[in-house]
């Protein structure tokens, strides 16, 4: 099977790729920009599938490139694809589209609550799995990835190396986030690719925790003191609405991010491992850079 891995440079992408070829796919990982339409077609073309993972997961960019990356690019490789007759269109979303619910963990039948859609990152995400499902596409939603080749990083993997070299020494009291291995991850979209049913959607996912038990992880990990600041949601508010912390960050952290996976499990085969040893790839990389 030849495949076309958008956003093979960056975290998840990088894995997707790596997995992918251990299983015997021929991957295709040119970097393209996702606007570029003849750049798009020449790396598709002869492809049975395309693995959409690329897209802009910040909360700092200006509000016009999340629509152009996240909602265009994603819309113009559909219709590329399309033309093309590739057969098998697997699209990376995210966990956030699924919820958080208050009280329990979310699954595929849940959508985000209305006042996080203020954010110009989940809401591009939410925009674009539309088109993917519209398209009948196969949709998978991780939710929060750790692990090694967290490059760039990416907002998760800022928040990690903050906590492993001692520069956050607090925490959002409300909140916290279902954490995977991203080689699970990985698995999950090559599993999406083999058995996903055109039209729905799989979180993949691993373990729940409070983000004061994440940032004890990682702190003991690294060697150092956790996080013993307990912050109330009310003063993170204040903080962001005075710049002192990030607006959409701190609007996300309202509520537990906490998902099942069972979805994926009873119907894709998928099964996480532990989310310790990818803790702890990511805090020694962390670490050697002296904090990204």
């Amino acid at each position: 099977m030849k495949v076309y891995v958008s956003g093979s440079t960056g975290f998840v992408g990088s894995h997707v790729g790596r997995e992918l070829r251990e299983r015997g796919a021929e991957v295709r990982d040119e970097r393209v920009d996702l606007l570029d339409r003849a750049g798009l077609e020449r790396v598709v073309a002869g492809c049975d599938a395309v693995v959409h993972v690329a897209a802009l997961y910040s909360y700092d960019a200006p509000a016009p490139l999340y629509e152009r990356v996240n909602v265009e690019g994603t819309r113009l490789l559909l219709d590329v694809a399309a033309g093309a007759g590739v057969s098998h269109f697997v699209h990376t979303s995210t966990a956030g589209t699924c919820g958080p619910v208050p009280g329990r963990a979310a699954t595929e039948e849940d959508t985000p609550p209305s006042w996080e859609l203020e954010v110009p990152y989940k809401r591009t995400k939410l925009a674009a799995e539309r088109l993917a499902l519209e398209a009948k596409a196969v949709v998978v939603n991780p939710t929060t990835p750790v692990g090694e080749g967290d490059r760039k990083p990416t907002p998760t993997g800022r928040m990690l190396a903050g906590v492993a070299t001692g520069r956050i020494r607090g925490f959002v009291g409300t909140t916290g986030l279902n954490v995977v291995d991203v080689r699970d991850v990985a698995r999950g979209h090559a599993l999406a690719l083999e058995h996903g049913e055109p039209g729905e959607r799989y979180l993949l996912g691993g373990v729940d925790l409070s983000l004061e038990e994440l940032f004890g992880a990682v702190a003991r990990l690294a060697g150092r003191p956790r996080p013993r600041l307990r912050v109330p949601y009310a003063v993170a508010k204040m903080a962001g609405m005075l710049g002192i912390a990030n607006r959409d960050e701190v609007r996300l952290a309202r509520l537990p991010m906490y998902f099942s996976s069972e979805k994926a499990r009873s119907r894709l085969g998928y099964e996480p491992g532990p989310v310790e040893p990818a803790l702890a790839r990511a805090v020694a990389e962390a670490l050697s850079k002296g904090g990204a």
